[in-house]
């Protein structure tokens, strides 16, 4: 069967492409910007990739006719303020242009939604299900609580809160209870729900066996990494201030922590498990899926992480917009020194960030994250989903990684911190070279003031971090080249 996947760059879409193939499927796999897709070889074959914006009504002509079934995997929250209307017109517009080819079955993952006051994501989620519900097809909602894995929003949350906080001062939500489900559940649902008669025109809520507060998760979560915590539940904390707490304690962005404590107000809890006889499938409990994450983490086997998504970062941006350093009106700091061992140069390249750190300088680098993070941006604690592989769209640290090729010997990041400006830092080896360039493009005169005042750092900060990714093969000095010197200015764009 030929299947079209929505979503197939995120969390759930990457882990759920493998599995169509290995089910024998062909797949369409819809992206918004090619560039940040890479799937792997293996499944090159049995796979088509298109462009497709769902707000783009044009982009539907890239959806081929002969498509048997689709998976609707994609959302809007955290991209912006009106998100509950962008998701509604992204459903009405792929419902219409889905409805003209030969598909069968549409299956569409969204939230529980059993309570009569819902959050406006929640109740967003469910305006989306009954749009896609209109359309001249087989459909199928399968609803979901609390997904607990490896890179998941929620698994990260609760790591970020338990690992961090010997004693929390936590919102009453805390108290409400929920049912969470392991990632590798949805993954079999998901993949047993397609073409599946006894599923047709009906929605679904699955769930794991255990229904716990908040609350117990965390303690649950300590208790399985071998931790003592306290957690004491204040009636006067407002939804604002509950947002800042969980913005500043985890990795997660101010508008998606605005959206979570919002729906964590509302029960989600599964009505009945009728779909797992149906499908013959049985849940694992909540601690069973701690444990499954834990081993992926340990193991470096993380095949996607929400973080890599572009609703962690500050930015709604395509890469391929970014990926031509400019350099009109910029600042420029070129650093060059020589090598003499080109693939562990690459490796140690390859490595930076996350919980390698740097090199040099740790304490300016968290003191910048920290100061971005007050300033209401990412900061450094979205680290990164891999310690040794980086692909274009993945995050790193206050970075988004624009392009990342080893045979070329080229990384090249793109800033998401808060800047009066644009800023790209570019890691290349040319011959026994390895250059490494930061660019600024500011914005007006906040921008070049920025410049001057980090221009002292500079020198310790870029300088020390090339000597130690090269330290190794080469004690030579390095050469210094600043592409705009204190007191010459770039012509104002």
């Amino acid at each position: 069967m030929k299947i079209l996947l929505t979503g197939a760059t995120g969390y759930i879409g990457k882990r759920l492409l493998p599995v169509l193939v290995a089910n024998g499927h062909k797949v369409v796999c819809c992206v918004r910007d090619p560039s940040r897709f890479k799937p792997p070889a293996s499944l090159q074959p049995e796979i088509e990739i298109i462009q497709l914006d769902l707000l783009d009504e044009q982009s539907f002509e890239n959806i081929p006719d002969n498509i048997d079934g689709a998976y609707y995997l994609v959302h809007s929250m955290a991209v912006s303020k009106n998100y509950e209307q962008l998701e509604r017109k992204s459903a009405i517009n792929f419902r219409e242009s889905i409805g003209r080819t030969n598909v069968r079955h549409v299956v569409y993952l969204t939230g529980i939604v059993n309570e009569s006051k819902l959050s406006q994501h929640l109740s967003s989620r469910k305006n989306v299900e009954e749009e896609l519900a209109q359309g001249k097809y087989n459909f199928t909602a399968l609803r979901a609580g609390i997904i607990i894995g490896s890179g998941s929003a929620s698994f990260e949350i609760i790591r970020d809160l338990v690992e961090k906080l010997p004693i929390m001062v936590a919102p009453r939500w805390l108290n409400t209870k929920c049912q969470p489900i392991g990632i590798s559940d949805v993954i079999k649902f998901l993949s047993e729900t397609m073409f599946s008669p006894e599923t047709y025109n009906n929605n679904f809520d699955i769930g794991g066996p255990d229904i716990l507060t908040y609350k117990e998760m965390l303690l649950e979560f300590a208790k399985a990494r071998g931790l003592k915590r306290r957690i004491i539940t204040l009636p006067v904390m407002t939804p604002r201030l509950s947002s800042y707490w969980l913005y500043f304690i985890t990795s997660t962005s101010y508008r998606l922590a605005v959206a979570l404590v919002n729906s964590m107000k509302t029960e989600v809890i599964c009505r009945n498990a009728d779909i797992n006889g149906v499908l013959d499938i049985n849940p694992v409990t909540y601690r069973e899926s701690l444990t499954r994450a834990f081993g992926r983490i340990e193991n470096n086997e993380i095949v996607s992480s929400w973080k890599d998504s572009l609703v962690s970062g500050r930015l709604n941006f395509h890469i391929s917009e970014f990926i031509n350093v400019p350099v009109f009106g910029c600042f420029k700091d070129e650093r060059k020194t020589l090598i003499a061992n080109r693939q562990d140069t690459i490796e140690k390249i390859w490595r930076i960030g996350g919980e390698n750190g740097w090199y040099n300088a740790g304490f300016l680098w968290r003191f910048r994250g920290f100061i971005d993070k007050m300033a209401g941006g990412v900061g450094l604690r979205r680290g990164r989903t891999s310690r040794t592989e980086l692909n274009a769209g993945d995050v790193l640290d206050f970075w988004r990684v624009l392009y990342a090729n080893q045979e070329e010997g080229r990384l090249l990041l793109f800033a998401e911190m808060k800047l009066p400006g644009e800023a790209w830092l570019e890691f290349r080896i040319t011959g026994n070279e390895l250059i490494q360039t930061a660019t600024f493009r500011p914005r007006g005169l906040p921008g070049r003031f920025y410049w001057y005042t980090m221009y002292p750092f500079h020198g310790i900060i870029f300088s020390g971090m090339l000597k130690s990714l090269t330290e190794r093969e080469k004690k030579g000095e390095t050469e210094f080249r600043e592409g705009c010197q204190p007191g010459s200015f770039p012509e104002i764009k």
